[in-house]
């Protein structure tokens, strides 16, 4: 598969098998993180993994509990899945990576996404689903979260991704035409 046939080929993945992914895959995921280009060159990206189901149920629920007490933060059909008690934030997923920014580097925020989309196209290209679950970040930067999960104080979860085996193939979804603004050439004769 070439990068191209990735990038037409990766979805989101929202429903999940129980099968854990194998710890020895997860390495090459932050390889292939480490190696994205950067928009900074400060290389400031730091990653927590988590491959506990308990402790990823813990962090789902403690989300849903978040969600409910700022609901002036986001959007109605949001709020309707937050509030069913079967729901997982991370759809089932048996890993998360949480990848994190130095908060003294903050325009190094852009390289954490450029990291993240890495992570995902390997991941697919190892049969692997991923998909972001940004909702998350209430809970993984709560203060006693980051405590509990090794975050130190200095870094702040930015992207986390869930990784795992897809329980059914994902159908593409139709997009849009690129909408392009505008389109400058030199008219050479």
């Amino acid at each position: 598969m070439n990068v191209f046939e990735a990038i037409l080929g990766m979805r989101s993945v929202r429903d999940y098998t129980s099968e854990q992914v194998d710890a020895k895959k997860v390495p090459s995921l932050i390889e292939a993180a480490a190696m994205a280009p950067t928009a900074t060159n400060r290389e400031a990206c730091a990653f927590t993994i988590i491959q506990d189901v308990a402790l990823l149920q813990h962090l789902s629920d403690l989300t849903k509990l978040l969600f409910s007490k700022h609901p002036q933060h986001h959007h109605s059909s949001e709020l309707d899945h937050f509030i069913k008690p079967e729901f997982n934030i991370f759809y089932g997923a048996t890993t998360l990576i949480i990848i994190c920014v130095n908060k003294d580097k903050p325009r190094a925020v852009a390289d954490c996404w450029l990291a993240a989309e890495n992570v995902m196209l390997a991941a697919f290209a190892m049969g692997l689903g991923s998909c972001v679950a940004e909702s998350a970040l209430l809970a993984l930067n709560d203060k006693q979260q980051k405590i509990n999960l090794g975050i130190a104080d200095e870094f702040e979860a930015i992207v986390p991704i869930v990784v795992g085996y897809a329980n059914a193939h994902t159908v593409p979804t139709r997009r849009k035409r690129p909408f392009i603004l505008n389109w400058f050439k030199t008219n050479i004769a």
